[in-house]
């Protein structure tokens, strides 16, 4: 309520005191701040997709990159030759695309974890989605039929789910606790399993295949694994990103939010299975890069603070960036060889992780 100066709170004059009026504060409103940085961040973004497809080995510029993405978008003729557009098109975009989409995911699955099980330690990987899909991929390799990869990693990933999911129900209700655990013991198993698989059949070419596909890789993607990736980024983070209220609720436990409105169990179950399925997606596209759903929420609450409608959002976008050029970094920094992206997340993610430890005090 605001009060006029010279009056009370209940309107009747009061005698002026002499003092200076209260400058209005010019501290940045919360929301504007948010959105400061969504647009900042989203600029970025672009620049650094075209940015990333000019680096490597045959040095492009951004003029072709601009004309190759017109001529196949179908708004002008070619201009490059068909090398320089096969280098473009072909192989560094869907690359540069598929690194964007799969860190905008994992950094978005991290941030709605972390709010479920209220635990800073969270990971799109804490259901054991990681080590199912290992298990999958592991099995298909070893087998010779790779071609079926991102197909068998999904379905070990969604196999780890029900188990985790199931084991937790066994316990009693579903509270982050038991989700913990379940997800603990069924990723012990899957990740038992996986070593035995390798231990007994893998072999030359298989066992590096494996170890590239366990170490999280970006190299061999295509159009196909944009399209699956973006597909299931579109369709199942959407509505991640429109439960913000529901997360919210949940940040001060099952009884606040449970006072809010929001039907916990039920709530709790259906974000769980669409983090799940997002975070299994992506690793069938990409493999186990891990800390990007770890670090990058934390770095962003640094930023504009714990409110999930702000979060969510910014937390994709620097996901995103953040492994969009940890890939061109792995691709690039040690050429001829190419090294796995999650060794360079993983060499990256654990300073960086130390260090918003030690300036965070709501990381307990």
């Amino acid at each position: 309520m605001t009060i006029a100066p010279g009056t009370g709170t209940d309107g009747a004059s009061t005698p002026e005191t002499g003092a200076a009026p209260a400058r209005r504060s010019s501290a940045p409103v919360p929301g504007r701040a948010a959105l400061a940085w969504g647009v900042l961040l989203a600029v970025l973004l672009v620049a650094s997709v075209v940015l990333a497809v000019t680096i490597g080995p045959a040095g492009l510029a951004p003029s072709d990159v601009f004309a190759s993405v017109v001529a196949h978008l179908g708004f002008g003729d070619a201009t490059l030759s068909t090398i320089r557009d096969g280098i473009v098109w072909e192989l560094r975009m869907p690359r540069v695309l598929t690194a964007a989409v799969v860190g905008a995911g994992l950094a978005l699955c991290g941030a709605v974890m972390q709010a479920l099980t209220r635990n800073p330690l969270a990971d799109p990987y804490l259901l054991g989605l990681s080590s199912g899909a290992s298990v999958g991929a592991v099995v298909v390799i070893v087998l010779g039929a790779s071609i079926l990869l991102p197909a068998a990693a999904f379905a070990g990933a969604l196999a780890a789910l029900v188990a985790t999911l199931g084991l937790a129900r066994a316990a009693g209700a579903l509270t982050p606790t038991r989700t913990v655990l379940a997800g603990l013991a069924v990723s012990s198993v899957f990740g038992a399993v996986t070593s035995l698989v390798i231990f007994w059949s893998a072999t030359g070419d298989s066992y590096r295949e494996i170890l590239n596909w366990l170490l999280g890789s970006l190299a061999g993607t295509d159009w196909n694994s944009v399209w699956l990736a973006g597909g299931a980024l579109v369709v199942v983070g959407i509505p991640l990103l429109a439960s913000a209220r529901t997360l919210d609720g949940f940040a001060f436990g099952d009884t606040a939010a449970a006072a809010l409105g929001i039907d916990v169990g039920r709530s709790r179950a259906l974000l769980l299975t669409g983090t799940a399925l997002l975070t299994g997606a992506l690793v069938a596209v990409s493999g186990s890069i891990g800390f990007v759903g770890l670090i990058l929420p934390h770095a962003v609450r640094l930023l504009v603070g714990a409110r999930h409608r702000a979060l969510l959002p910014l937390s994709a976008l620097a996901g995103a960036l953040f492994l969009l050029w940890a890939d061109t970094a792995a691709r690039t920094l040690f050429d001829p060889r190419e090294l796995p992206v999650g060794i360079l997340t993983a060499l990256i993610g654990g300073p960086v992780f130390a260090v918003l430890l030690l300036r965070s005090r709501s990381i307990a």
